[in-house]
């Protein structure tokens, strides 16, 4: 299937593939400047949205850095899209944290990059893998997110970091329930496991919901602004891909298990001196991840609120999303 977004004649991709240290398969769109063959150039990593694949978020992302003279990379995570891992559609932080190292390794490889000016790019739930790849692998120079979100503590904490010890402790029985439904059903020898929100949140009585899909074919009229907004995105022809989780399908059930046992950005800290670069819809639900990320990391770092922008605006709206900002940052990082 074709690119979600308008395509630059000028800008050449290729389709590539390299593999992380686990031996996973990563699928990637590598965007190439004009003229990159001539001088060793710098690069950017780019990944998300959670659940979106190359041709979506990232891709359109990349292309524009890459119309602003760097090479750029967009790739899908380990077990989504095009790329690798048996089991489909699991998240795992300590795997899609490897991929950002990954790319990294793959660019090394390319002689019109300059290892020494390679940075990351993330957006939305891929942005805590990418703040956590750049706390321990110093090759990554600089760092930049968009419409952030912690997945760890969106998945554990809920929103606003609003859950209760209570209701943790519903989420950690189901997830844990969920595992033997898994052994019952032969999942381990066919490979396929049950679906399920990645997200789990509680009815009035309480009890958790979950769902084999992340979006009904129709959404119903009264449904919550937030949800509107990412089906207007996913779920319509603005951003519709087949293979993106988010558009077609929902994670496995007990994808949420290895984000209650591993937090993202525990190392946020050590990417100083490095730079970072937060960017945020003034009227983005997801805006507390980045306000509470940038009071957690070291100087140097910056946010930046995007006036009358909302979590998914910063998607593919370029009118709004600051990409003078953004090639600004990475052209003064990656010198």
């Amino acid at each position: 299937m074709t690119k979600t977004f308008e395509t630059y004649s000028n800008i050449q991709s290729q389709n590539i593939r390299f593999r992380n240290r686990f031996g996973i398969e990563v699928a990637g769109d590598l965007y190439l400047p004009v003229g990159y063959e001539t001088q060793k150039n710098p690069a950017i990593v780019v990944s998300g949205p959670f659940g979106a694949v190359k041709e979506q978020v990232s891709g359109l992302y990349a292309q524009e850095f890459a119309k602003n003279g760097f090479v750029a990379l967009a790739f899908d995570p380990s077990f989504t899209g095009e790329s690798g891992g048996a089991v489909r559609n699991v998240a795992e932080p300590v795997m899609f944290t490897e991929d950002y190292s990954a790319a990294v390794d793959y660019f090394g490889t390319l002689p019109y990059v300059d290892r020494e000016r390679i940075g990351a790019q993330a957006i939305c739930g891929l942005s805590g893998m990418a703040l956590t790849a750049a706390g321990a692998d110093t090759r990554i120079k600089a760092v930049a997110t968009t419409s952030m979100y912690d997945m760890s503590k969106s998945m554990y904490l809920g929103y606003r970091n609003g859950y209760t010890d209570e209701q943790r402790a519903k989420l950690r029985e189901h997830v844990s329930q969920q595992r033997w439904v898994d052994v019952d059903n032969g999942a381990s020898e066919t490979g396929h496991y049950s679906s399920g929100y990645h997200e789990l949140g509680f009815n009035a009585d309480g009890c958790i919901v979950t769902g084999e899909s992340l979006f009904p074919e129709k959404l119903p009229e009264d449904a919550d602004p937030v949800s509107k907004a990412f089906f207007d995105y996913y779920c319509t022809p603005r951003g519709y891909h087949e293979r993106s989780i988010n558009s077609t399908a929902a994670w496995t059930a007990t994808t949420p298990m290895s984000f209650y046992e591993f937090p993202l950005c525990h190392n946020i800290k050590d990417i100083s001196p490095r730079p970072v670069l937060f960017v945020t819809g003034e009227n983005a639900h997801s805006r507390y991840h980045s306000e509470e990320a940038y009071e957690a990391a070291n100087e140097p770092k910056e946010l930046l609120i995007v006036p009358n922008a909302d979590h998914v605006d910063l998607y593919d709206q370029k009118d709004k999303i600051p990409f003078d900002k953004l090639v600004a940052f990475f052209t003064e990082n990656l010198k």
